[in-house]
């Protein structure tokens, strides 16, 4: 974090020489944003839960790559959440292109790529019968901060900083093999979800808190 932070104050003085003072405002914003400290140092993991189970504004991009039975595929993955309503960009599945799924509360819905929309009402299983291959979109949002989803009874592991590492929920075995500094804390970077002959690997490339 130190690194970020003396990268903005070289950006400030380079403005008091240089007079493009537009370029260099948009650069400290994007430090700013970018350093957005949501989990103290400490990371007890109780605090470090409580905080991440009320962040409900932020977003990820990363690579995901999706095994099940003689179906699967590699693609890209994005997913913003903001409050109880969240959007994602799934693309590169064979035969489906991108798509987006798009919830609110319990309810989801799917844009296919010739935009036409369905309610999904088990999205999952849905999902599944329609492409082969599903993801747990239940879930997802809290398995990619680090943390269980709060709607369901789980058994956890940690790993040797106090942070999560193994996850058995829903039927799903997750692992969290890496984290990394992202959007200002140190996140999940490489996620591995399995469940009965589903593997979904995610590695998250970005982070950002608003």
């Amino acid at each position: 974090m130190a690194r970020r932070r003396l990268s903005c104050k070289a950006s400030l003085r380079s403005w008091v020489i240089n007079p493009g003072v537009l370029i260099v405002l948009a650069s400290l914003a994007g430090c700013a944003a970018q350093d957005r400290i949501l989990i103290p140092d400490s990371e007890v993991w109780e605090t470090r839960k409580a905080i991440l189970e009320q962040s409900d504004e932020w977003e990820f991009a990363g690579r995901i790559g999706v095994s099940a039975g003689s179906e699967g595929f590699n693609g890209k993955l994005w997913w913003r959440q903001d409050g109880v309503v969240f959007r994602a960009r799934i693309s590169g599945p064979l035969g489906a292109g991108t798509i987006f799924i798009n919830g609110v509360g319990g309810e989801m819905t799917l844009t296919d790529r010739d935009g036409v929309v369905t309610e999904l009402r088990d999205a999952e299983v849905e999902l599944r019968a329609r492409y082969g291959w599903t993801i747990p979109l239940t879930s997802l949002r809290y398995w990619a901060l680090g943390i269980p989803d709060p709607a369901s009874p789980a058994e956890v592991l940690f790993d040797a900083d106090g942070r999560l590492s193994e996850l058995s929920q829903r039927r799903w075995q997750v692992t969290i093999a890496r984290y990394a500094e992202g959007g200002g804390q140190i996140m999940p970077r490489l996620i591995t979800a399995v469940n009965d002959d589903l593997k979904v690997r995610l590695v998250i490339h970005k982070w950002t808190f608003r």
